[in-house]
């Protein structure tokens, strides 16, 4: 059975449809019938009727291999959340604004463990390839606003990422002791770049948002080149980001009563 978990199914109807859900981790993204029947321990029957019943709420969806996936209907509800509905809220003005003065693919991602959660996106006019899309996860090393996340993130995180950095591209940072040095650097100069690292012909930039005085979030930008625009994005990048920052602050402030 390899890496299924079969466990006690649960009693109540909820708590079997939950199992379905909670059967999906960062390495089981796409599931078969059979697959779910096992990691959850349900019967085929009784995992078949539940699925299809998630598949119509939209929680599950079926790709065009057969396999179920998570659906966007999960992460809509997900975003209704304080946290992120708040951050989202706060941050889309500034967005706006930075895609106002750059035209560039505009990003606004947290750290969701090993991975960066994209949280928001504005597309930008460039023809550049970008792969990211609002409620999509990226690999923390290959991408601007996860290079930001990580360097901010706590060590035993940073130690799992560099224990495994899979190659995306042929210009994937891969050597943990090189991605180490550029994490040092993010902390120091207070962004993080990215040269066709996460899909060829586009390269990133990406400042930390700072709330009550920790990185809660990074804001990123995809453009052709940086070479010739580094300075005037990074300038964009920060006045956004600092907006971003105080924002949460005062929100924190007048919810907290202080």
């Amino acid at each position: 059975m390899g890496d299924s978990r079969a466990q006690q199914p649960a009693v109540t109807v909820a708590g079997r449809a939950l199992s379905l859900l909670a059967a999906f981790d960062e390495e089981h993204r796409r599931l078969t019938l059979t697959e779910l029947s096992d990691r959850t321990g349900l019967p085929r029957p009784t995992a078949h009727r539940l699925i299809a019943e998630l598949v119509s709420w939209g929680a599950l969806a079926r790709d065009a291999a057969g396999h179920y996936v998570v659906g966007r209907r999960l992460w809509d509800v997900g975003m209704l959340a304080p946290v992120q509905r708040g951050l989202h809220d706060i941050a889309s003005p500034y967005l706006h604004d930075l895609y106002a003065a750059t035209h560039a693919t505009v990003h606004l991602a947290v750290r969701d463990d090993l991975t960066a959660l994209y949280v928001d996106r504005l597309m930008g006019h460039a023809s550049v390839p970008v792969v990211s899309s609002i409620g999509s996860r990226l690999p923390l090393h290959a991408t601007g606003v996860g290079k930001v996340l990580l360097a901010h993130a706590p060590q035993s995180v940073i130690t799992r990422v560099l224990a495994d950095l899979p190659p995306v591209t042929p210009y994937t940072v891969t050597q943990p002791g090189r991605m180490n040095r550029q994490l040092a650097r993010v902390r120091e100069h207070g962004y993080a770049v990215t040269r066709e690292e996460m899909s060829l012909g586009a390269c990133s930039l990406a400042v930390p948002i700072v709330a009550d005085g920790a990185v809660v979030a990074a804001l990123g930008i995809v453009v052709p080149s940086l070479e010739s625009h580094l300075t005037r994005l990074t300038a964009a990048l920060r006045v956004a980001a600092g907006g971003i920052g105080r924002s949460l602050d005062l929100e924190r402030r007048m919810t907290s009563g202080q």
